[in-house]
């Protein structure tokens, strides 16, 4: 008999993992979301290594519109004044089906959904009650329908409802006291950057990524920037504090519509208490986004359960938990340690770090080390 799952949440951990199941036969699944619709906003870029991209070819990503992406080859390093220090070669992780690609989030969405949006995809589905019958899962929703599953996988974001329902101890997102800004850009508004590689921008208490996300070479900037509170009304006055006082000429790039959001992480990840529950992406674990792996660790714990499904692991919470809490271990150190070197404000350490830099990007030792980790899994 087909094992039934409910998948709660349809973002990117939530829709590979349906789309790992669409290509099983043993699987009976859907995907339950709170919102009316799925969040297609243009504009938003993501980066995907190549540890995600071999999964995602899984789901034929490969076959996708090339003219949607781009494969940026190289990360040029610049202070804050457009000066550049050094550079890395991504591409060295490349092999022909599998290579660094940045695009926008709502090109992935599309993709993910194209082969479930009718028949394993239903909106406006927020969870109110759950009870256990004997080995099953009862799903009761606001709308006053129900499901009955063998497996639930919660999919649903750092602010995970679901965990509520299953978890009595209960581990609050924290905030970082930083905020992102995001701006797309149609050229590279007269910055000193090559257009077809990704450029970090860092400077004091602050640090800026750009990179193309198809073949426009449309630009995506996301903007870090430290801050005790994060109120949405001052955006400017920080961006003017921390980026404009430190490099005037740079306005010209945050002329275009500024989005924001508040930095949040998981301070603590605790493995699920029910056997029959497990949590994938942001659920699990909350990044922050200085290594831009947030997405592919959503698609690579997607892809893990799966397997543990697949292969019908007797002991799949544990093999699971262990497994994900080793590799988030490993993505969220480097995460941590970038923010706190990328936002030095002494100009001794940005000296220092700089004249670092210039060394570990040709060591060859330290970036197999560093990203071969991550990148080659």
């Amino acid at each position: 008999m087909k094992k039934k799952i409910a998948i709660i949440g349809a973002g990117i951990a939530g829709l590979t993992l349906a789309n790992l199941f669409k290509m099983n036969s043993d699987f009976d699944f859907m995907v339950y979301e709170k919102e009316e619709s799925l969040s297609l906003e243009e504009g938003f870029g993501i980066q995907l290594a190549t540890n995600t991209i071999k999964i995602l070819n899984h789901i034929n990503f490969n076959k996708i519109d090339n003219k949607n992406i781009f494969h940026p080859k190289i990360l040029d390093f610049y202070n804050i004044k457009n000066e550049k220090i050094c550079d890395l070669n991504l591409s060295k992780f490349n092999s022909i089906e599998t290579k660094y690609t940045t695009l926008q989030r709502s090109t992935l969405i599309e993709f993910l959904k194209e082969d479930i949006y009718t028949q394993h995809l239903r909106f406006g589905k927020k969870i109110k009650e759950v009870s256990e019958l004997k080995d099953k899962i009862l799903l009761k929703f606001n709308d006053n329908t129900n499901d009955l599953v063998d497996f639930v996988i919660a999919a649903d974001g750092v602010f995970s409802s679901t965990k509520s329902f299953f978890e009595k101890k209960k581990v609050k997102p924290k905030f970082k006291k930083a905020i992102a800004a995001r701006v797309i850009l149609n050229s590279k508004s007269g910055l000193n950057i090559n257009d077809e590689n990704i450029s970090l921008m860092l400077g004091d208490n602050s640090h800026i990524v750009l990179y193309p996300i198809n073949k426009k070479k449309e630009l995506n900037l996301v903007c870090i920037m430290r801050c005790k509170k994060y109120n949405p009304n001052n955006t400017k006055e920080l961006i003017q504090n921390l980026i404009l006082n430190q490099n005037p000429q740079l306005k010209k790039i945050f002329d275009n519509e500024i989005k924001t959001w508040p930095l949040y992480f998981s301070p603590k990840i605790l493995p699920s208490t029910n056997k029959k529950v497990f949590y994938i992406g942001d659920a699990f674990n909350g990044f922050l986004p200085t290594l831009a792996q947030g997405a592919g660790q959503s698609i690579e714990s997607a892809f893990e359960i799966f397997n543990l499904l697949k292969n019908d692991k007797l002991d799949k919470g544990n093999s699971y938990f262990e497994f994900r809490l080793k590799r988030v271990n490993i993505v969220r150190k480097r995460s941590n340690l970038n923010f706190f070197v990328f936002h030095f404000s002494s100009s001794i350490m940005q000296k220092i770090r700089n004249i670092l830099l210039k060394f570990l990007v040709k060591n060859e030792f330290f970036i197999k080390s560093y990203l071969g980790k991550i990148y080659k899994n």
